[in-house]
């Protein structure tokens, strides 16, 4: 496993460096039973090629809540344990990072300033940052959480949260590099949003609607 772990993570950065120097966003491919499906519209000003952009997403008829809501994760920051299911009636947003991969931090600092942008609203935002490598340990995320002041929901993903996420949506939600990023609304529909870093504003743009239901 940890071979296997080595190799992807080698695999991981050299994509990194790839979508870091050439801005490309490549958009995520999820199962339409259990995410909307998003396509980024033919031109949206945004303020740098780096960010994709996609218009707000339709939301499930009748979602349906997905097992892994309720396995307990621990937050690094404070140390308190926490499930997807606590967050019941509020939208959360998920993105798959490792402290390693350098576009992650990018998307995270764009993540870092959604209350600001949304005001009010976020007031019914939960964030949630999930370490996906599974070499890293919390002592490793702590300190990085705390270097780069990212304040929200911060966990080691157990592997039944990635197992999950892999084989119920897409194995890109593996691949810190590709940034994925996923959101849950206040009834449990899950939406995926396009793989690429997403500016503030592409994220705000697309959760706010979300927020007022």
């Amino acid at each position: 496993m940890r071979n296997r772990t080595s190799s992807f993570r080698s695999v991981a950065v050299v994509l990194a460096c790839v979508l870091a120097l050439t801005g490309c966003a490549a958009a995520a491919t999820l199962p339409a039973s259990s995410l909307a499906a998003h396509t980024p519209p033919p031109s949206v000003a945004e303020p740098t090629r780096t960010y994709a952009s996609i218009d707000p997403p339709v939301v499930n008829a009748a979602p349906t809540v997905a097992s892994w809501f309720d396995v307990q994760m621990t937050d690094v920051t404070t140390g308190k344990t926490f499930r997807i299911s606590d967050f019941s009636g509020k939208v959360v947003l998920i993105d798959t990072m490792a402290t390693w991969c350098p576009t992650c931090q990018g998307e995270m600092s764009q993540v870092k300033l959604l209350p600001t942008l949304l005001g009010a609203g976020s007031s019914d935002l939960v964030r949630v940052s999930l370490d996906v490598d599974p070499n890293e340990e919390a002592t490793i995320l702590k300190k990085y959480a705390a270097k780069n002041k990212f304040d929200w929901y911060i966990a080691v993903a157990p592997i039944e949260v990635g197992r999950f996420l892999s084989t119920n949506y897409d194995e890109g939600y593996l691949n810190p590099p590709l940034q994925p990023m996923l959101f849950i609304d206040k009834t449990g529909g899950v939406y995926g949003l396009p793989f690429g870093i997403k500016s503030a504003i592409s994220i705000q743009k697309t959760i706010a609607p979300y927020l007022t239901k």
